[in-house]
Order: structure tokens, then sequence, then C-alpha cells
């Protein structure tokens, strides 16, 4: 089979842009394709409230890509992870630090659509890479010498290998009969920026007490503000009815559930809201197509493992495109073994974390508190699990 381009990458949120970034950088010809123009630019702010932490191991690949210095402008470093359990009296705080680790800070804050913005233009740049907006895959042939995806206009691309970065109800994966499990948490996430009165100090947030975590992200200062990025998880029935709540009222139960680690609390955004649910799929290939992103695997807001982890398959698959033989059936099967571990590990971690966090029985509140007291500590407990949640070794290496 003649293919009209080595990769053909169906997705163009943050994932799939980076997909086409870092294939792209590396010589490998890349068709990106997504039915809608990505959501980017100052402009499209009120679009998307979200913002994304990225750890060391995303920079390292978006660096390697050459989009890491488009995004740097706009980040806010992370140096240091709190989690407060508010559940206790009195409240049991524990700060892990990433000087414990390295010299480097944990991570960076993005908002979503300067994240999107950086990774367009970056990809707009690569002369390897070549966009398509305004069209999906309608039908997918797959053999042993190439695929043929068929578009929603009639054309037709073939390709070596075809990425599915098309969400967590992928039509590719569909098309492929790849099944999927499905966790529903019965949880909504409110997300939106607030201002307060203390600095953040580059501390990321994370207060616990019941229905789910308070998480507060730092963001830069603006005009002399204090500001942070919001999510707050908890019963899907409550959340709706803080949706209804005017400003002032939804500012008053913010702020208690703060309980006051950033001082006052003052609403700078409008709100909205995510359904919690977690997804993976019961395998991550098929012939000629690896799953990636939230086509493979979907977890709740926690620990800054979703699009990281997502990441993570982007670097296999771009190590794994470097040897060559891209798309062979061997080739995938070392992406699904590389992979599927790391992410199920991953995920059995955050619904633990999740489910610990949602309940309101004392006793279990008690041993999680115990729990994180322990994991703080003891510092080899400590430093391995800072290195667990980065995804790098004891040396410092990824892997």
């Amino acid at each position: 089979m003649k293919h009209d381009t080595d990769i053909l990458i169906a997705g163009a949120g943050p994932a799939g842009l980076a997909a086409a970034c870092a294939l792209g950088a590396e010589g490998h010809r890349v068709t990106l394709i997504d039915p809608s123009a990505p959501v980017t630019g100052e402009g499209d702010r009120g679009a998307d409230l979200r913002t994304t932490a990225l750890l060391q191991p995303a920079r390292d690949l978006l660096d390697r890509a050459g989009a890491w210095e488009r995004l740097v402008p706009h980040g806010a470093d992370l140096w240091t992870m709190r989690i407060v359990d508010a559940a206790q009296t009195p409240p049991v705080t524990r700060d892990f630090k990433a000087r414990d680790v390295g010299d480097a800070p944990f991570g960076w804050n993005f908002p979503n659509w300067a994240l999107r913005q950086g990774l367009l233009d970056c990809a707009q740049a690569l002369e390897t890479v070549q966009m398509r907006f305004g069209v999906s895959v309608t039908g997918l042939l797959q053999r042993t010498s190439g695929a043929r995806a068929t578009l929603s206009d009639g054309s037709r691309v073939t390709a070596q290998l075809v990425i599915a970065c098309d969400g967590r109800q992928s039509p590719l994966r569909q098309m492929a009969g790849i099944g999927v499990k499905r966790i529903d948490y019965g949880q909504t996430a409110i997300v939106f920026a607030m201002g307060h009165d203390l600095p953040h100090d580059n501390v990321s947030t994370e207060v616990h007490r019941a229905g789910g975590p308070f998480t507060l992200v730092p963001l830069p200062d603006r005009d002399g503000q204090h500001r942070s990025a919001v999510v707050w998880m908890d019963d899907a029935t409550t959340q709706a009815g803080r949706m209804d709540l005017d400003d002032a009222a939804f500012s008053e139960q913010a702020n208690d559930r703060s309980s006051g680690v950033m001082g006052q609390l003052s609403l700078l955004t409008r709100r909205a809201a995510w359904p919690i649910t977690s997804t993976l799929a019961d395998r991550f290939t098929a012939r000629r197509l690896a799953l990636a992103a939230e086509a493979a695997h979907g977890m709740p807001p926690i620990g800054a493992q979703g699009l990281n982890t997502s990441l993570r398959d982007i670097a296999v698959l771009r190590d794994l495109c470097d040897e060559g033989d891209i798309g062979s059936d061997a080739m995938l099967d070392a992406y699904a073994r590389a992979r599927r571990g790391d992410v199920t590990f991953r995920m059995t971690g955050i619904d633990l974390l999740n489910r610990t966090s949602i309940t309101g029985l004392a006793p279990v509140q008690a041993l999680r508190s115990k729990g994180v007291a322990v994991l703080h500590d003891v510092a080899p407990m400590r430093r391995a699990i800072m290195r667990l949640g980065l995804g790098i070794s004891r040396t410092g290496s990824r892997p």
C-alpha cells in the first residue's frame, strides 16, 4: 500500500497536537485531523476555564518537539504539592517539595487555551505536519501493509499508523471494536478561577474533606492580585445546586470549603461543570491503530495525572516510531506492553484516592489522614512516591 503520510492522528486536543509536534519534529510525515478547530488564543479564554499542570517528563517531551518555549510565558511554577486533610481537627497538612527530588519544579500550570495555542503554533511551524480541520474519520480499512482512512469529506488518507487521540467517546476505538470499562463516580467538577488574599508561593494545594478534593493550582499574579485555578469535586446533585447559586452565594460556599488556606477568596470567572468518570479501553491497539490519551484512558483530575499520562503515551510512540517499522504488529505490541501496566497502576491509585476523598465516614477519613502523614514523614517513602508521580527514576531519568 502506498502511503500518503507516515502517521495519521485523529483529534486535535492537547494530546493530539502534542503528538503532531513530537512526531513531526522527528521528521515523520504527520497528518492531523479534527472535526473542529482547536480552541486557542486569548480571545477564547472564556471558552475553557480549565488549566493543566504539566510535569517534568511532559516538559522534556515538548522541549524536544520545540513547543516548550512557546508555553513558558503563560505558566506558573509548581514547587510544592500541599495536601490538607480538613476533615481532621486540627487539619493535617503535609507539603511534598520538588527540591526533595531535584532542582526543577514538579511542573508548570497553564491555562488550557494557552497550552493549545502554543502546541498549534508549534505544529504549524513544522513542514512535516499537515493539519486538516473540519473533517473526521468515517471508515478505517486496516491491512498488514497500512491503513486507509475515509474522511467525512469523502477523501481518503493512507498511513503506516493511525493514532486515535479522539477522546473518551473515541469513534476510532469503536470502529476497531475495542470495548471500554467505565466508572461513574457520581461526582461533578466545578472549575473556575479565584483571587485570594495570600500569595500561593507556587504551592498547589489540595484540600480534602468529604465529597471530593478542592484543589487550588497557582496562576501567575495579575494586576497585583494573587490568583489560582480551582477544581472543586463533589457529589453531582450537590454541585448542580451550587451551579444555580449566584456569585456571592457560591463564593461563600467556596470560602468555607477552602478552609481558609489562601485567605479570603473572590470569584474571577464564570463557572463550568464537568462530570467525573473513569474509562479504560480493553486494548490499546488494533492492526495499524494505537489508542492514546483519553481514547485509551481517562481519569479524575487528581494529582495532575490525566494529560501527563497521555503525554507518556506520546513519548513511547515517538521512541518506537524512531526505531522504524512504523505501525507494525511488533511495534504496536511493544507500545501496549509499555503503557498498559503503567496506566492501570496510575488509574488504580487515582481511584483509591478519589474514593477515600468522597467518603464522609470518620474511620476512613482518619485512615486517609494517617496514610498521608506516613507517606510524607518517612523520607525515603516520600521521595519514592514523588518520583512515581512524576514518572522519574531514582537517578532522575525518565522511563
